[in-house]
């Protein structure tokens, strides 16, 4: 537990450099996007563990232990149970996690580049519209309010099992 807490203080950015020496030794990994997600992933799994640990171990006992005297085996108890009762947990992370994601400039600029490629993500293409010396700002603004329309999307979607699971597992009672 002490181990994942710590995690969790340990942002991507730190490691940018070390990711790089070793997405660039692997050779396959090195600008594409498969290494920005093998990274976001990594950096996201203490968060969801913790997260969802805190969530799960709060359901009642008595829910799963009559499931498993009923005859139900580990995976249907996961999948019929678990699972639909730990939507909160993980709408409230997917928030999270997609905020984090779709905002990320930084790590996209470095592990795809600063080149003229055809991989680039959003964040990449709408700092391209700004001229080198800082001109037509007013498509970097209007290109920022279009791209607000698919977090608030997403956010609005699953926004009535945010608050409760982000406070799942702090009250107990």
């Amino acid at each position: 537990v002490i181990g994942l807490v710590g995690l969790l203080v340990v942002p991507l950015q730190m490691s940018l450099i070390p990711l790089l020496k070793l997405y660039n030794a692997s050779g396959f990994l090195s600008k594409t996007y498969l290494g920005i997600w093998l990274a976001h992933t990594g950096f996201g799994l203490p968060l969801a563990c913790y997260l969802l640990y805190n969530y799960i171990s709060g359901i009642p006992k008595d829910i799963l232990e009559s499931a498993f005297i009923d005859g139900a085996s580990h995976f249907t108890m996961f999948t019929s149970l678990v699972l639909p009762l730990s939507v909160p947990a993980l709408a409230s992370f997917a928030i999270f996690q997609f905020l984090w994601v779709w905002n990320d400039y930084l790590v996209a600029l470095i592990f795809i580049g600063f080149g003229s490629g055809e991989n680039k993500v959003l964040t990449m293409r709408i700092a391209d519209l700004v001229g080198s010396r800082g001109q037509d700002w007013h498509l970097l603004t209007a290109a920022g309010f279009v791209s607000m329309i698919v977090p608030l999307i997403v956010f609005f979607a699953l926004q009535r099992y945010f608050v409760r699971g982000l406070m799942a597992g702090s009250v107990k009672g």
